[in-house]
């Protein structure tokens, strides 16, 4: 018997959710160290572009992987963490860069990994 094809998809896309958002963790949580404690990196680590490039890669996987997994188990509160996270890291865009942008955007990573893990579960 064949299996679902998308199976093996949505599970690569909520594994890949989970580890963009464990990168995007240490790179604000570094980030905001090395330039606040160090004054390095300043320009890199904090330029906007990289931020909004990270985020329309967060939302292209979150809107599949965790879609794909709504259609499949039918549970919507990984599709709700997942929005609710995508949306504190694109607050993360809009407020200053320092402290308030790593306020928005961590907690908005860790839901959206920890929607991801949700939706894994949920599929088996």
């Amino acid at each position: 018997m064949i299996g679902n094809p998308f199976a093996s998809i949505r599970a690569k896309l909520d594994h890949a959710g989970v580890l963009l958002s464990a990168l995007c963790l240490v790179h604000c949580v570094s980030g905001l160290v090395l330039v606040s404690l160090l004054g390095l990196g300043g320009g890199v680590l904090l330029d906007p572009r990289f931020h909004e490039v990270g985020l329309v890669v967060a939302i292209a996987v979150g809107a599949l992987g965790l879609g794909f997994g709504v259609a499949r188990h039918g549970q919507r509160l990984p599709l709700l963490l997942g929005a609710l996270g995508l949306g504190l890291m694109a607050l993360g865009l809009v407020v200053p860069h320092g402290l308030a942008e790593v306020a928005a955007t961590v907690p908005g990573v860790i839901l959206l990994a920890f929607a991801h893990i949700r939706n894994l579960r949920g599929a088996h």
